[in-house]
Formats: C-alpha cells, structure tokens, sequence
C-alpha cells in the first residue's frame, strides 16, 4: 500500500499553525475541532499516510493549556444516531470519548445539548452524565438560524443558551460526528464571554474539505458521499474569492454561518479579524499531500465504500433513498462505478458463477483471494481462512484447522444453543484456528498473519451478520456488501 501523506510533515506544520493563532487572541481562544480527534479513520483513508490520531498528539501538547468540551445534538441522542466506523450511538461515543481523553490526561470540561427541546432522551442523557460528576449545558433552537443575524446575537438567541463555565485559556470544541453543533456552540460562547467582558476568540480545525486542493478533487468529493446524510457540500468561498481573489474550498454550513460570525466579532471588537471562512480555519492537511494520484485513488474507493456502506443503510431502513442518490452523483462527478473496486468485481463474479453467497478479499500487495458458502464455513469465515493461508504461504488443500476443533463448535450450536446453522461464522473459525494453533504449527502460522488483515478490503455478494461485520471492523478489514439479504432457501455467509 503506497503512501501518498507525509505525517510527520503535517504534525509539525499544525503544531505551529495553531500556535501562531493562539497567540492572535488574549484572554480565551475557542478552537472547534472538526472530523475525530484520535480516530480519524476517514481522513487515514482517504490521506493514506495519516495517522489516526494526529490531531490528538498535537493536543496533548497543549494539555496544560486546554481543556475539552464535548457537543451533542439532541435530535441525534433522540433518534439513536449510529458512528458508521464504530456501530456505537452517539451518546454511548460522548462516553467512550471522555474516557478516552481523561484517560490519557486531558481535561474534560462539560458536555454540551445542542438543538435541546426537552428531547426524552437528551434530558435522559443529561441526568445520567450529571450522576457521573460532569457538567452538561442546554443549547436551545433558534429561529431562523443562521441567516437571521440580529435575533441569532441578541439575549433571545445565544443569550437564551446556558453560559459554559471554562476555567483554561484554550477550549477545544469537538464531537462525536458533523451536524453536531461545534461551530453554533463556539460563537455562542463568544457572545457570552463579550458580555462578561473577557476578550475571546475562535478559530476551526477542521480536516475537510480541504480548502486548498480544487473543489471536485476526489478527496474532497469522498467528504461529501462521508456526510450524505447531512446533505453538505463544498464550494467556493465567495467570501476568499472576493478579499484576496483566490479560489478556495469550503462547505455551505461554514460559508452560511459567516455572516453571523462576522457580526458577533464587530461587536467584540468592532471588526472581524477574518476576511472569509477560510481564514477561521487551521487546516495544513493539504500542504502534506506528497502524492496526489495515491490519495486520489484512495478517495476514490472510499466514495465506492460509502455508497455500499448507505445502500446497505436504507434496506435496514436506517437511510434514506436520497442519500443514495447523493452518493450516486458524487460518483458521476468522480468518474467511477463500483466496478472500480476490485473485490467487488471478484465477489460478484464468483456469486454469479457459482450461484451461492461469495466473498473476495484484497490484500496489501494487490493479490485477490476469493471463498464460497460451504456446509461447514460461510463464505466470509472461508475468506478469512483462505487469505491467512495466502499470507502463511500454505497451499489452499492444506486443512488449518481439524474437523475435531469444528464439531464441538457445531455440535454447541446446534445441540445447545438451538441454531440451525452449523456453519462456522468468522468470530467461530477464528476461535477454530486458535485451538489448531496449540498443536499445529501451519494453524499457527495462518494466525500469526491476522495482523496483516488490517488495511485489506473486502466484499461480500450478500448482506452480513451483525456479527461477521463487528469481526471485519475488529481486523481493520475495509468492508462492503451488496445491498441484498440471503439467496432464497440459503442461510447467510
């Protein structure tokens, strides 16, 4: 797998960056952070070469300095909106975040509702993040947001919202995902902090789109098919355009809330330190692009990976047909079909001969390897199995695994637990070739490869278990499947 983003470069860039607009400020500095702060697995897809947690080594240099308030939105607690990358709700990830951030010694402030109509679930939420000693505020509606600038920074609209109570000189904005209400609650708080009279400013780390590489670039087409559901979408900042007279990206929800920041800082200060949106932002990601063809060809298969990741959405009734649509055109724009995607081809194909659930997997270097439903393994627990021999260096006709660890599995299937599937799934052949391992020195060499499966790309010709897809996503297996249940009389893979 080639590498197409130099991160070293990058930290050190952003590092400095934000330093520099820390400095531009004098009591308080709100910094909203945009995409994920220690696991961003978009940005690592599609910037192969970025590290997942970038953006949290640079925090964890400013540690001292900062401390973190996290934003959710009310309506996402209400209808249980899902992390795609993790399959937890978002309030479950606003807990597993704290963690995460005490854990490693950064400082939580207070958790914020945005959107709060006394939602049953936010006002659930809220009690019990208070029962855990944190601090929770409500940020309410307001009509006509944003375009109505004069209620919007008035006592009837930020002034409703509950004041957040920070006690350090750099507050970093973030969330479980977009639409969460970062930016809302940032200038919020500037409008609060001015009437308290503390000097406060605020700028945007936000990775995508990537204001300086064109507006259809596929990397920043692959953040319009990541927030589909949003209904986002990049475009030239007018406001750049017209200052300096150069053509930058940005996206219509930043581009729509500037009028509304401008008037908040000509109160504060009586003019606004920015000239457009692209000036609020920190972003260096796109100064770090060493090989534009590798992102590129990354993004590409991503938009394929998010449209099958939102087809697969709808038939579980969790999207809607107009998502898809997006991502459709997003791949028009692109140029791309899912034929583009290798294993996709090779899943297809080998289901269509064969006519039985298959599986294709393609590893780092470009090798495809293919399985089948069988009667003892599914076609995506034979594909795990087939790619580990692959990697070992055995031959396919060699068995890993010996029917003596199958059958107890079966049998306790079957007998006990009253299924009616005696096929191993992926998390079942794993445990298999863990038990082979102990006497079988080719089972112990397939396992020691399991570490080789991250990064690899994988699809499926029908729809997987919840359990099989939590077992690709445990691996670091990039997943897709067709947008379909079992074969009619088949059980699935």
């Amino acid at each position: 797998m080639k590498t197409g983003f130099d991160n070293e470069k990058y930290i050190k860039m952003q590092s400095e960056h934000i330093r520099e607009r820390i400095s531009k400020f004098g009591d308080k500095l709100y910094l909203e952070f945009g995409g994920k702060l220690f696991d961003d697995y978009h940005a690592s897809r599609v910037l192969p070469g970025f590290e997942p947690d970038s953006k949290l080594r640079m925090l964890m240099k400013l540690s001292d300095r900062a401390e973190i308030v996290i934003v959710i939105n009310s309506g996402d607690i209400e209808k249980n909106k899902v992390r795609g990358d993790l399959g937890i709700t978002y309030d479950e990830d606003v807990v597993r975040l704290i963690k995460e951030f005490e854990g490693r010694g950064l400082y939580v402030g207070s958790v914020v509702l945005t959107q709060f109509e006394g939602q049953i679930g936010a006002v659930s939420f809220k009690k019990r993040m208070e029962k855990k000693g944190y601090r929770v505020y409500r940020h309410y509606k307001i009509d006509g947001y944003p375009s109505n600038v004069a209620l919007i920074a008035s006592d009837e609209g930020f002034g409703k919202n509950e004041y957040i109570k920070t006690s350090r000189p750099l507050v970093v904005v973030t969330a479980p995902g977009p639409g969460s209400g970062k930016m809302a609650t940032c200038l919020s708080q500037l409008y609060h902090e001015n009437k308290r009279g503390i000097k406060a400013g605020y700028a945007k780390y936000e990775t995508f789109p990537i204001w300086n590489i064109p507006l259809k670039h596929p990397v920043n087409l692959a953040y319009e098919a990541a927030t589909a559901d949003l209904n986002d979408v990049n475009m030239i900042d007018p406001f750049h355009l017209e200052a300096y007279g150069e053509t930058t990206v940005n996206y219509n929800r930043d581009i729509e809330i500037f009028p509304v920041l401008n008037a908040i800082f000509e109160g504060i200060y009586g003019n606004n330190p920015y000239k457009s949106p692209t000036d609020m932002g920190v972003n260096m990601a796109g100064n770090c692009i060493i090989d534009d063809d590798v992102c590129s060809e990354a993004s590409r298969m991503e938009i394929i990976r998010r449209y099958y990741t939102t087809v697969n959405a709808v038939v579980n009734e969790k999207a809607s047909e107009n998502e898809v649509l997006k991502i459709e055109l997003i791949m028009k724009q692109a140029k791309i079909t899912t034929d583009d995607r290798k294993v996709t081809v090779a899943a297809n194909k080998r289901a269509e001969d064969l006519g039985v659930p298959c599986a294709a997997i393609e590893l780092k270097d470009g090798r495809i390897i293919t399985s089948k439903t069988s009667d003892l393994l599914g076609a995506s627990a034979a594909l795990l199995l087939n790619a580990l021999k692959e990697l070992a260096g055995i031959d396919h006709d060699m068995h890993v695994i010996s029917r003596e660890a199958i059958e107890p599995i079966q049998r306790l299937k079957t007998e006990y637990l009253g299924g009616h599937n005696p096929r191993l799934h992926t998390d079942e052949i794993l445990i298999a070739l863990a038990m082979s391992a102990v006497n079988d020195l080719n089972a112990k060499a397939a396992m020691d490869q399991i570490p080789n499966l991250n990064g690899c790309q994988v699809h499926t010709s029908v729809m997987l278990s919840a359990v099989d897809i939590n077992t690709f996503k445990r691996l670091g297996v990039d997943l897709t499947s067709e947008p379909v249940t079992k074969p009619k009389g088949q059980d699935v893979l």
